[in-house]
């Protein structure tokens, strides 16, 4: 099957630190041969794995954000783009989302180094604060959920990327006022924007933008009870 007519869920973290001074974001390069969005500088994240969906959560995230989760979507999926998001940060960053504690019953292969380092996976924190689908004609298309969190919220030394995978290079803490002089995707761009124009709360926005582009006109929405905003972009 073509690969660019399958639309994947997927997760992302955007993790701030220093929002109330001089707030930087966590990022990281894609690989020159990567299929999607190569070289490109982008937040940890990646697509939703089958088994996500069987990882226990020490805290199961707040609302609104799990109502808004399941806005024009599956809402059965919601626990899972949580469980996804924090699994994508560990491995692309080393950095971890969760609680002390021991897991209970068997431990997915992809989270056993998670569980070896002594944490249950935690959405304490993350807000829903984007949602897009990427445009047909890419050679990889995501229905992705962008999770906002504080850095105070991770129980690792937030300047260690040793565990890192190496599917992202570069990592680094970029000033967001420095971040456009990197090479952006256009739809982290938009992102960004969104957040500056809300830190410093990092929390549930008052509805969630949507880059809905399923069909074929693309749509600029909002998740929370309003309508579209504006048509084809």
């Amino acid at each position: 099957m073509d690969k660019s007519k399958i639309i994947r869920d997927a997760a992302t973290v955007i993790l701030i630190r220093d929002k109330a001074t001089r707030p930087q974001v966590l990022m990281g390069q894609r690989g020159a041969k990567a299929a999607f969005m190569p070289n490109k500088f982008v937040f940890p994240g990646g697509a939703l794995d089958a088994t996500d969906a069987q990882v226990p959560l020490a805290d199961a995230g707040a609302e609104p954000c799990l109502t808004r989760l399941g806005e024009q979507a599956d809402a059965s999926k919601a626990q899972a783009l949580l469980v996804a998001a924090i699994r994508e940060l560990w491995e692309e960053t080393g950095q971890i989302l969760g609680e002390a504690g021991a897991w209970s019953g068997d431990i997915p292969g992809d989270w056993q180094s998670f569980a070896d380092a002594g944490f249950i996976p935690s959405a304490k924190g993350m807000s829903f604060v984007f949602r897009a689908i990427t445009p047909k004609g890419r050679p990889r298309r995501f229905d992705a959920r962008f999770f906002a969190v504080d850095a105070d919220e991770l129980q690792t030394d937030i300047d260690d990327f040793s565990r890192a995978s190496d599917e992202l290079s570069h990592l680094q803490w970029i000033p967001l006022d420095d971040v456009r002089r990197f090479d952006l995707p256009f739809i982290t761009e938009v992102v960004l924007a969104e957040i500056v124009g809300n830190l410093p709360n990092l929390g549930a926005p008052a509805q969630v933008p949507f880059f809905n582009n399923s069909d074929e006109e693309s749509l600029f929405e909002r998740l929370g009870g309003v309508g579209p905003l504006s048509a084809t972009l």
